[in-house]
């Protein structure tokens, strides 16, 4: 269900250096010890590659139908949190936002304290969750997620940064679960060939699925909503 905006509780702000506040809300339900966790999945790729607008997306189109809260990463700064909280995607109290102070990769792969206590603490406010959306700071093509805080992640690469990308390959491109092409509204106008992006990309990620968005397009993000909806399904099922 979608919550009632009224509230305008700021984003919390989470450092390793300090305890971080925990956000407020209703009590627990009832046999809630015993529900499994929300999946958590990350989001990664390079800055304006459109990760917070696909987050943004994603919560509109699939609010009303799962439980969601996210989890942004900036360096020093709370932006892409504010962002989701001006577009009222979900209701304030979850959305939340970890400072890093340093590298994205730092938060998200090598010491994921900070970004683990986020999550706990959504959940512990306003779950039963099914999903929590774990968006990392703009950074290169080798960020990944590390396993303890994410069970999935997928990467996130623009067509106006150059069709070359998905060739060049990294560790974003090759192994995240879903790699997402966006922007593709764009392409006539920067010289991106999609087809061959398409085929770069298939043959660096072995098998790994590859979906191509426009989200300045209504329903643009649903190739990436379809795949979320599976696999919320597989984690349920498991």
């Amino acid at each position: 269900m979608h919550l009632d905006h009224s509230e305008t509780t700021a984003p919390q702000h989470h450092t390793s250096g300090a305890p971080a506040r925990r956000v407020l809300g209703p009590p627990a339900p009832a046999g809630r010890a015993t529900r499994r966790r929300a999946l958590r999945v990350g989001l990664g790729g390079p800055v304006g590659s459109g990760k917070t607008a696909t987050v943004a997306a994603l919560c509109r189109l699939l609010h009303d139908e799962l439980s969601l809260a996210v989890v942004t990463n900036d360096i020093y700064t709370r932006e892409d949190a504010e962002f989701l909280l001006r577009e009222a995607v979900l209701p304030p109290e979850r959305i939340t936002a970890v400072e890093t102070g340093a590298c994205p990769h730092t938060a998200i792969r090598d010491d994921i304290s900070a970004n683990v206590e986020a999550v706990e603490e959504l959940e512990a406010a306003v779950g039963p969750l099914d999903v929590v959306l774990v968006e990392s700071g703009g950074d290169n093509l080798t960020a990944t997620f590390s396993r303890g805080l994410a069970d999935a992640q997928l990467f996130v690469i623009d067509v106006a940064g150059g069709d070359d990308i998905p060739r060049k390959g990294g560790p974003g491109v090759t192994t995240a679960d879903l790699l997402v092409v966006n922007k593709t509204d764009l392409a006539p106008y920067v010289g991106s060939d999609l087809a061959r992006m398409a085929r770069d990309a298939r043959a660096q990620r072995g098998g790994k699925p590859v979906v191509f968005t426009s989200l300045a397009q209504e329903g643009g993000v649903r190739p990436v909503a379809d795949w979320l909806r599976e696999r919320v399904a597989s984690w349920r099922a498991a």
